[in-house]
């Protein structure tokens, strides 16, 4: 290992430690798109012969099958959930999101808002729960991991959540204000609806201040989770700033816009072929025009698509590039990511292409390259062998045992 990697992943022993030599294991994944395409296929018919009510268990099915691939230091992953706690969580979280439907297609405003408030409350209890579910169902070699944040930790880390809500609640009522009958305008139009302009500032600034919110949900919900994050007895190290996640959504915001533009000349250039088709006379020009209309929103819808697999792509692989390079356990472990963001954003788009001309068939493998792609980035570093690493946390989890006790006690909801 060169003296970089040493530098970067800093385990440095104690005073009172002599030197270990600091090994590196790389991430490895075995599975592969056809594999996976077996048990893919069995979960979307099964979902669809059951209307949905399938997805828990496919989701477990799921969660096994790429556990069960990915290996750290030669051992496996294993994801031991029970199914009738993934069950009873997708049931309530159905049940809570049919609820919703039903208030706003029935334009019942203040259940609306009713709604926002309490799902704003109740975020956080079903983000901590499912972390909780799926640390504590997440087993290496025999050990598992444990989300040790307690409830005032996790409710003061969801401010952006109270505020993201009230935002929008504050938004519908000034919009009900501002434009008194516009129900009644779209209900029975004479015209297009009049739209102030305040209104439109005030939407613009709600989504402004929802994408900060969103941006410090995120860093604040990972950052947590990082640092309670707990195996054995020893914690999770975290160094990312919120300024990181900025940057990070920043630069998603430009390549989305580069994506744009990319569409407005694509647009540009179809629908100029259209017109100078009909200045010129063509004789059906009025049929042509028409399907050019048709064919021409489908592309757009097409292009904006595809425009956007970039941008998210891009997040994606930069988050991942962020959290892995920065996170370790303690004294005795560090991970380091290597990557390649411009790889990754290609192989999105190879797999969106694919994708729709395969009329869907070609998502599995797509997901098990791109999992591939991101699992095998990663580098564990470990100081001493990793059986002197696993053997120090057995230990120290069969000693804080009773802690163990008491978060299996604990509702888990989702899984």
């Amino acid at each position: 290992m060169d003296a970089m990697s040493e530098r970067d992943i800093r385990l440095e022993p104690t005073e009172h430690e002599a030197p270990e030599k600091i090994r590196g294991h790389r991430l490895r994944f075995t599975g592969s798109g056809g594999e996976y395409f077996r048990v893919w296929i069995v979960n979307v018919l099964l979902s669809v012969v059951t209307l949905g009510f399938y997805t828990p268990f496919a989701r477990k099915r799921t969660a096994q099958y790429f556990y069960g691939h990915s290996m750290i230091a030669g051992s496996a992953l294993e994801f031991t959930a029970q199914q009738r706690r993934m069950v009873f969580g997708f049931l309530m979280v159905f049940g809570l999101t049919a609820a919703y439907q039903l208030a706003a297609r029935t334009g019942q405003d203040t259940a609306v808002s009713l709604f926002l408030i309490i799902g704003a409350l109740l975020a956080p209890f079903i983000w901590a729960s499912a972390m909780r579910f799926r640390l504590s169902n997440t087993r290496w070699r025999g050990l598992r991991l444990v989300f040790t944040a307690n409830w005032k930790e996790i409710y003061r880390a969801s401010w952006p959540v109270f505020a993201l809500a009230l935002v929008w609640v504050a938004t519908f009522y000034a919009l009900d204000l501002l434009m008194p009958d516009f129900a009644e305008e779209v209900a029975a139009p004479k015209g297009l609806p009049q739209v102030p302009g305040s209104a439109i500032g005030l939407v613009c600034l709600a989504l402004f201040l929802s994408v900060l919110c969103i941006i410090r949900i995120e860093y604040n919900y990972r950052s947590l989770l990082v640092q309670r994050t707990r195996i054995g007895n020893e914690v999770s190290r975290w160094k990312p700033v919120y300024m990181d996640f900025v940057k990070i959504w920043a630069g998603t915001l430009l390549v989305f816009l580069l994506s744009a533009v990319v569409i407005v000349v694509a647009a540009f250039a179809f629908f100029g072929s259209s017109a100078l088709l009909f200045k010129n006379g063509t004789k059906d020009a009025g049929s042509w025009i028409f399907l050019a209309v048709i064919f021409g929103a489908l592309f757009f819808f097409l292009l904006l698509f595809l425009a956007s697999g970039p941008a998210r792509a891009y997040r994606e692989a930069r988050m991942f590039h962020l959290i892995w390079n920065n996170t370790g356990i303690s004294q005795i472990a560090r991970f380091k990511c290597t990557l390649s963001t411009k790889r990754f954003v290609l192989l999105r788009l190879k797999n969106m292409v694919f994708t729709m001309f395969s009329l869907g068939f070609y998502r599995p493998f797509a997901r098990v390259s791109e999992y591939r792609m991101k699992f095998e980035s990663v580098t564990l570093y470990v100081k001493g062998g990793v059986d002197q690493l696993a053997g120090r946390l057995e230990r120290a989890q069969q000693e804080g045992f009773g802690d163990a006790l008491a978060d299996a006690a604990g509702l888990d909801l989702i899984g």
